[in-house]
């Protein structure tokens, strides 16, 4: 038999580099890797119609596709993309939020409401500040130019709150002309970076939370996974464990180089001394891939995406995943 040619959409991260240029190889395989399209698209054609064997996915979409039985992916715990969110929220300097419980009844914007990011940062909100997705207006719409030329609204059970912005508008100004209180961005609005005095964090000190939170609850947020093409896997049931050791060793490679200290492999000048407050934060292997290693971190996304209607039923993390690799 010759060998698989599977096309393999993922970012370019570090951890995906030494894949991509062949320092590390699937076993069995001589995959098509395509790397070079935003993630927005890339989503977009996988869960659209499964357009690639191999896939990198919204965790938040891929979850609400297995609630409704139209998943075409079955889930790898491979997760390229993890991130806490405590530095995703945004206020209007005059707004009166001094604290997150005054965030109850505001109108607060954001992009998309079913994106991994909100449903990480909202179930943060919830959990450790009583703040339900209930308990707002969401209003969704593109944050500092346009976009999309249509925004669908999500299909939520009755007592949730969420609109479109007006047409033609841009949640940052919207935020910064009142009509906005807080906004939820998984990157700093222009204006924000540009040092505008009408935004300001929610958590100046969203770095020491987030550490913070970590020691407590040993959750590092996942935000996105691979996923194969469920006809793959049942066709050709050893890929799936193939791609866990490439996808694993890939990533070990590019963390190893972090610790590099005799010429830096990394473009800034502290990163291993960042390195080394991660590890001391997180652990020497922070960032896991694996069931086992991750199921605080699964459960939580589960409970949340259920919480803020985007699941009509709790998932069980078993669901979520190939069954060769619920073992990992």
């Amino acid at each position: 038999m010759g060998r698989l040619r599977p096309t393999i959409a993922v970012w370019d991260y570090d951890r995906t580099r030494p894949l991509i240029d062949g320092r590390v190889t699937v076993e069995g395989c001589d995959p098509i890797w395509l790397h070079d399209m935003p993630i927005e698209t890339m989503f977009s054609r996988a869960l659209g119609g499964a357009e690639f064997d191999v896939s990198e996915l919204s965790f938040s979409n891929h979850m609400a596709q297995v609630a409704r039985g139209t998943n075409g992916y079955l889930g790898l715990p491979i997760f390229p993309s993890r991130s806490f969110r405590h530095g995703a929220w945004f206020l209007r300097a005059d707004a009166g939020i001094a604290r997150p419980e005054e965030l109850k009844g505001r109108r607060i914007g954001v992009r998309e409401y079913s994106m991994t990011a909100a449903v990480v940062a909202r179930g943060l909100m919830e959990d450790e500040h009583g703040i339900g997705a209930r308990d707002v207006t969401w209003v969704m719409g593109d944050v500092d130019e346009k976009e999309r030329t249509h925004i669908p609204l999500p299909d939520l059970p009755e007592g949730f709150r969420v609109e479109r912005a007006p047409e033609g508008r841009m949640l940052a100004d919207m935020l910064m002309e009142g009509e906005l209180d807080a906004l939820l961005a998984y990157k700093p609005p222009k204006a924000f970076v540009k040092g505008d005095p009408r935004i300001v964090r929610l958590f100046p000190d969203y770095e020491a939370r987030e550490r913070d939170y970590a020691r407590r609850t040993g959750i590092f947020p996942v935000m996105h996974l691979m996923g194969i093409r469920r006809d793959l896997a049942e066709a050709e049931p050893w890929l799936a464990m193939s791609l866990m050791a490439a996808f694993t060793a890939a990533k070990d490679l590019a963390i190893a180089d972090l610790s590099i200290v005799q010429a830096l492999k990394v473009a800034l000048p502290w990163a291993p001394a960042e390195f080394a407050r991660t590890r001391e934060a997180l652990g020497d292997d922070y960032w896991p891939y694996g069931v086992a290693r991750n199921r605080r971190a699964l459960e939580a996304l589960t409970r949340w995406h259920h919480a803020q209607g985007l699941s009509p039923r709790p998932l069980a993390v078993e669901e979520l995943f190939f069954r060769t690799t619920l073992g990992t």
